[in-house]
């Protein structure tokens, strides 16, 4: 795999899209084989940090009981600070916990309350790789706040198939590019085969034509 694999890649997918009214994500798109993904071990569950950001701003809510630790919260660039009450009531309307869930990409918490979020909405938070990091009393929350603004998941599960997002399309090319190959390496060495386990790997806006990177 060469840098000009990926360079091309992008351009080929960007190239000659409509004007739309709204800002399209490009995602990349991984088929594996000869993986064994009933084996828990063998998934892809691991987070990387794009070097050129996901282009778009990432929602991140805080979990906040203690008065104190809800003050510094609702200082920092966090979206939204939940509530013991909120949690109370998301907990007795799982639809309602599910649209909410939907509408941010990660959850902190402060530590006390792990335990409550799990027993309340594990169900809701597990499937979709959202349970929330804890916030340890001496750690920096805004620090861990603006550390998850340039993350994403990786995350097979126990599917051949799974997306990853790598940017918008209003980012410059090149940014996209190096995004894309940072993504696909770190893919490949999870794989006991490297790119060998790949079958393929495509990249698309949401919108686009999908083009087909290996």
């Amino acid at each position: 795999m060469t840098e000009e694999k990926f360079t091309q890649a992008i351009s080929d997918a960007l190239e000659g899209e409509k004007k739309r009214n709204f800002v399209e994500s490009v995602d990349v798109a991984v088929n594996l084989k000869g993986v064994d993904l009933k084996d828990p071990n063998k998934r892809i569950n691991d987070e990387i940090a794009l070097p050129n950001g996901r282009g778009k701003d990432t929602r991140i809510g805080v979990f906040a009981r203690g008065s104190e630790f809800a003050s510094i919260a609702a200082k920092s660039s966090a979206n939204r600070v939940i509530s013991s009450e909120d949690l109370d009531d998301l907990a007795e309307d799982k639809r309602k916990a599910r649209k909410f869930t939907n509408e941010f990409d990660y959850f902190l918490a402060e530590t006390s309350m792990m335990a409550d979020i799990g027993k309340s909405l594990g169900v809701v938070l597990g499937p979709r790789g959202k349970m929330p990091r804890p916030v340890p009393p001496s750690a920096d929350l805004e620090r861990m706040v603006t550390g998850l603004q340039n993350i994403v998941t990786l995350r097979s599960k126990d599917k051949t198939t799974f997306h990853v997002p790598i940017g918008t399309n209003a980012m410059p090319q090149e940014n996209l590019a190096e995004n894309l190959e940072v993504i696909v390496k770190r893919i490949i060495s999870h794989l006991d085969r490297g790119d060998q386990n790949l079958a393929s790997v495509w990249v698309k806006t949401t919108m686009g034509k999908a083009v087909k990177v290996l």
